[in-house]
């Protein structure tokens, strides 16, 4: 198995096939690559596609009447998005932009129900998707109604790095590849309130900045920060 095939396979959308359902399944799927800062769909957008990405990271963000911004996540390799459109085609909810150069695999509705009618299944994991989805949202409301602007920034660098981290000789390097204003809408508040609460965990050598990058330094003590 190649890494490619073996990203891909970590999505909800195969882990329950056998190695033959999967190599079928892949093969009906169509390659799909973006350049950096690319839109994959915009909001409003028709759509009937879902999406698994093999390289690289986007994120699902959605835009107010004003202008104002909101980061829903950061995806990456082995994640999947848009599935909601396979049993509700209709306008797309958010935005999918490329945080970096990505390639990606495209499912249609079409291609996808005969699937799931003849591996249930593969329905069931992509219900467990959507209810985590759920889960993770109604989480987030609670988030900004209850927790404060440090509490939700140290809450996101613990995600970021379950799902991007590497351990280092200094602690965790999570390379999220994000802006400071990203950074921010992911959190929903001002980059300036999220600024200083970075700068915070920094003095408080919870971590160490790097760029579009954190070495989380002291795991525990930011992991008590974010409940």
């Amino acid at each position: 198995m190649t890494p490619d095939e073996d990203v891909v396979r970590r999505a909800p959308l195969f882990t329950a096939l056998d190695e033959a359902a999967a190599v079928s399944l892949r093969a009906s799927m169509d390659s799909v690559k973006i350049a950096k800062g690319g839109v994959l769909f915009a909001e409003g957008d028709e759509g009937d596609h879902l999406y698994v990405i093999v390289e690289g990271k986007l994120k699902l963000g959605t835009s107010s009447g004003d202008g104002r911004e909101n980061l829903l996540s950061i995806l990456g390799p082995g994640e999947m998005f848009g599935e909601l459109s396979l049993f509700d085609p209709g306008p797309r909810t958010s935005t999918a932009t490329a945080v970096t150069d990505a390639k990606l695999l495209s499912l249609g509705h079409d291609e996808v129900i005969p699937w799931l009618k003849e591996n249930p299944a593969v329905s069931l994991q992509l219900l467990e998707r959507l209810a985590q989805r759920l889960r993770r949202t109604n989480e987030a409301v609670g988030d900004l109604v209850f927790s404060d602007v440090p509490g939700r920034v140290a809450k996101a660098l613990i995600d970021l790095g379950e799902r991007f981290g590497k351990q280092s000789d200094e602690g965790l390097y999570v390379h999220h590849d994000l802006t400071q204003e990203e950074l921010a809408q992911l959190v929903g508040a001002s980059r300036e309130t999220v600024n200083k609460a970075l700068a915070d965990f920094v003095g408080r050598n919870w971590l160490r900045l790097d760029g579009r990058a954190v070495v989380i330094l002291d795991l525990e003590r930011l992991s008590k920060r974010g409940k």
